[in-house]
């Protein structure tokens, strides 16, 4: 003989053992999560070269999935030869630096050289990029080829933007291997799922 149902009861009774396993359940859930990151990289300047695979090779480093999607001038970062990236002063408001040799008092200064002279005297940039590269290596950072072979061993993944690759008149083989190539609308919904996404 069949009982009948009493739905109140039953469903009073799945609350209590929702309430009782779900907190754990996500709990679970949350710590078997990969933490993953999306990186949009648009600069292609010695200075700006820095964050992006200091914080990929960081990320990498603690066991996150991240990807880098390089972009407009950001695609200088993938070129094979990345020797020649360059630090403009020009227009910098956080660019006054500190000399990277010389006795201490003439280290410490900060050379707030207007943009007039800055624009007007020839090899100026070029000064600048040397200036750059001594006080890193003065510092022990590593190179910018250093940082990104770094971020390929720990499975970052290097996306290529194809539109941009047809823009500028590039093709695959200017870039180093390993990078995938993609446009707009393939990454973003990646970037959306992504527990970081930040754009430089």
């Amino acid at each position: 003989m069949n009982m009948p149902i009493d739905n109140a009861a039953l469903d009073a009774l799945i609350r209590q053992r929702l309430d009782e396993i779900l907190p754990q359940k996500l709990e679970e859930l949350k710590a078997a999560k990969t933490p993953s990151m999306t990186i949009i990289a648009t600069k292609g300047t010695l200075d700006w070269a820095y964050p992006p695979f200091i914080l990929a090779s960081t990320a990498a480093a603690l066991g996150w999935d991240v990807s880098i999607f390089f972009t407009f001038y950001g695609l200088n970062l993938l070129k094979k030869d990345i020797s020649d990236l360059k630090v403009s002063p020009l227009g910098n408001p956080g660019m006054p630096m500190k000399m990277p040799f010389g006795p201490d008092w003439f280290k410490g200064i900060n050379w707030n050289i207007p943009n007039l002279i800055q624009a007007g005297i020839p090899g100026f940039e070029s000064m600048a990029t040397m200036l750059m590269k001594q006080t890193i290596k003065n510092n022990g950072v590593a190179s910018i080829e250093e940082l990104r072979s770094l971020s390929q061993e720990a499975d970052v993944k290097f996306i290529g933007c194809q539109m941009t690759v047809d823009l500028f008149g590039f093709t695959h083989g200017d870039f180093i291997d390993g990078v995938e190539y993609a446009g707009a609308a393939t990454f973003l919904p990646q970037a959306q799922q992504a527990d970081v996404s930040l754009y430089m």
